[in-house]
């Protein structure tokens, strides 16, 4: 029986060991196989690509006063549709919602990146956004809505996105949202951010809130109003 017990004990050795030395190695196959931010930036090409692809200038999206009326307490509310548009494509919708904004005076928070000529090697800026909140003139910026959820692939940057495979993609944006906290930690590669770039306005319900981005990085608003 004694005999039994031990060769019990041995095959309950072997199998532990023969499960931890193949989560080993299936761990060191991710660790190897999964880019860090430094490999992303430095040496995949089709990332600094669809970077470098990125346009001097161009319409963001935009933002029109719905309603504004009174809660409950008197306090004035704004009912405010915010859009993004496609690259390149003003008149193409990628995403659409409705906020309710304490106030009449809204602001449009972003984080604003920028790739310099060291990091595209053409002389020119590249910049992206990542829009963050939205919200009141009498609001703390923390009490505001998100527009994004930190470390979310922005469907605006599809192009970047998919120029990485899927588990580099976390890292990239991981990193990238990253730079609200720390706006330096990528500057040796020629990437930075300029933390909290908000537009804010007083909204009319007969104008249009175009949103413009150079390519140093600046938002600017675009007033319409209607005809």
């Amino acid at each position: 029986m004694s005999n039994n017990r031990s060769r019990g004990k041995i095959i309950t050795s072997v199998i532990l060991l023969a499960a931890l030395a193949t989560a080993a190695v299936l761990g060191l196959a991710f660790y190897f196989s999964s880019s860090s931010i430094h490999q992303l930036l430095t040496d995949n090409y089709q990332l600094n690509r669809a970077i470098h692809n990125l346009t001097d200038e161009q319409q963001i999206g935009f933002a029109t006063l719905q309603s504004r009326s009174r809660n409950a307490l008197g306090e004035v509310e704004s009912l405010v549709r915010f859009v993004q548009t496609a690259p390149g494509k003003p008149n193409e919708i990628i995403s659409e919602e409705l906020f309710v904004v304490a106030g009449d005076v809204i602001f449009f928070d972003a984080l604003i990146i920028k790739f310099s000529d060291q990091y595209v090697k053409d002389g020119k800026e590249r910049a992206l956004y990542l829009w963050r909140r939205i919200y009141g003139e009498d609001q703390a910026p923390a009490d505001g809505d998100l527009i994004q959820s930190p470390g979310q692939a922005p469907e605006r940057y599809r192009a970047i996105t998919q120029s990485l495979r899927l588990r580099d993609q976390v890292t990239f944006w991981d990193a990238i949202w990253g730079l609200a906290n720390d706006p330096q930690q990528l500057s040796q590669y020629g990437v930075k951010a300029v933390f909290g770039n908000a537009i804010y306005t007083k909204m009319e319900p007969d104008r249009v809130y175009l949103f413009k981005i150079s390519p140093t990085g600046q938002i600017y608003p675009d007033v319409l109003r209607y005809q």
